[in-house]
């Protein structure tokens, strides 16, 4: 296949790499976070936060602040970076543990200390509900954690489990913001979630929350998640809601998205240009069932090779946006895995002419160690080679075990930012 300049059968894989490692590259946050620092205070300055990008932000800061600070932020076991003045700490994601619930206890001390000539400089990335966790009155933490398996499980989204999330916490939803009142309270946040929503990025810490306890009790209702009674009765009795937008003490929280998911798609565009290859960008906000999501993209994929529409092949289809996954097999998967895996599936006999990645941009698909895979023209073919059915395998969510049986899975390590779910279905001429 050498139908266009730069790419060829011998570096496919190579051109979806450098699509994916584009859009990694424009939410680095050595490259994002001098342009949005706010100005020294009179007073102090310290530095908190939370998530996967957390070690890599707080660096960025420390590399361009003028003056002096100290802070702590804490991130995903594996994501630490050296930082001189700002304490780095790493804990447990996707579920909680006692070092992510000792951390933030020590940032909300040290931010109950300042005054209003005081800076508080929040970085928030994707992971931070996990991290950034710290049980309201009346919770324990082994709830908590019960709570977030099953989430995890059920098939919520994103703006779904933040929100029973913020109601059962002391520093989700705001209440990070009141604890720091009266010091002034700028936060960066690289968003993870669709819509860029900054009350949902990491369930949105210095963030006035719209949702209500109500909200939370029906999402537990209609994910059938288990739930202690005495838990029942304080999200009933609204003795967990959490702050409103009306609160004036969240007035001086500034919020400042450094990078988005639209932003980190028009890098990876540029790239496929740059390779003379068509991009076309669906959306950055794709959510659903990461199988489902695959049917859609299949048959938007079958139509550009059929009738030429929307776009005219050698061309690409970028996408991103956060799928969900409800676990009902006993394999091991990851959410970007069982997405290519069911796009293969779907598409069925039109693979022979597709490639396709999809890779979560914070490095780690799920809880496994890969990023990400590949799916290739002979995959399926290998895969049957080798014994392996697709269909089995999709619906026992083994898209993990899948590809890596064929080699195709994508292992890039922590990259320490996260702008969600990156897709890229390159079409043959």
């Amino acid at each position: 296949m050498a139908n266009h300049k730069g790419i060829t059968m011998d570096n496919y894989r190579e051109f979806l790499l450098s699509l994916f490692e584009s859009a990694v590259s424009a939410a680095t946050p050595s490259k994002r976070i001098k342009q949005f620092l706010p100005s020294p205070p009179k007073g102090k300055t310290i530095v908190i936060g939370a998530g996967k990008a957390a070690a890599s932000m707080a660096k960025a800061v420390e590399e361009n602040w003028e003056g002096s600070l100290s802070g702590l932020v804490v991130t995903r076991y594996g994501h630490s970076l050296p930082c001189e003045k700002i304490k780095v700490i790493e804990a447990s994601h996707p579920v909680p543990d006692d070092k992510g619930e000792k951390a933030t206890k020590q940032m909300l001390s040290m931010v109950k200390e300042l005054g209003k000539d005081d800076l508080v400089i929040c970085l928030i990335s994707g992971g931070g509900s996990a991290l950034l966790t710290a049980p309201a009155d009346g919770i324990d933490m082994n709830d908590k954690r019960t709570i977030t398996k099953a989430l995890l499980k059920s098939g919520a989204d994103i703006a779904e489990m933040n929100c029973v999330r913020k109601h059962l916490s002391a520093v989700k939803g705001g209440r990070l913001a009141l604890a720091a009142y009266p010091a002034r309270i700028v936060s960066l946040l690289i968003s993870d979630v669709v819509g860029d929503n900054p009350s949902v990025i990491a369930s949105g810490p210095t963030v006035p929350d719209p949702t209500t306890c109500k909200d939370a009790i029906n999402i537990l209702e209609k994910y059938n998640i288990p739930v202690k009674e005495k838990i029942l009765e304080l999200l009933r009795s609204g003795e967990l809601e959490s702050p409103k937008p009306e609160n004036s003490k969240l007035e001086k929280s500034e919020i400042k998205l450094v990078s988005t998911p639209h932003e980190a798609l028009l890098a990876a565009a540029e790239t496929a240009r740059k390779h003379g290859v068509t991009p076309i960008i669906l959306g950055d906000a794709i959510e659903g069932e990461a199988k489902e999501v695959a049917k859609v993209m299949a048959g938007i994929t079958a139509s550009v090779m059929r009738w030429k529409e929307p776009v005219k092949p050698p061309c690409v289809i970028l996408s991103g946006g956060e799928t969900t996954v409800t676990v009902k097999g006993n394999g091991r998967g990851g959410r970007n895995a069982e997405f290519l895996l069911g796009l293969g599936v779907a598409l069925n006999t039109s693979v022979e002419k597709i490639w396709a990645i999809a890779c979560d941009t914070d490095g780690i698909d799920g809880t496994e160690d890969n990023a990400g895979a590949v799916l290739t023209p002979d995959s399926f073919v290998k895969a049957r080679e080798l014994g392996i059915n697709p269909e089995t395998f999709l619906a026992d969510n083994n898209a993990y075990v899948f590809f890596e049986s064929l080699g195709d899975l994508i292992k890039t390590g922590p990259t320490r930012t996260n702008v969600n779910d990156f897709r890229a279905i390159y079409i043959e001429k």
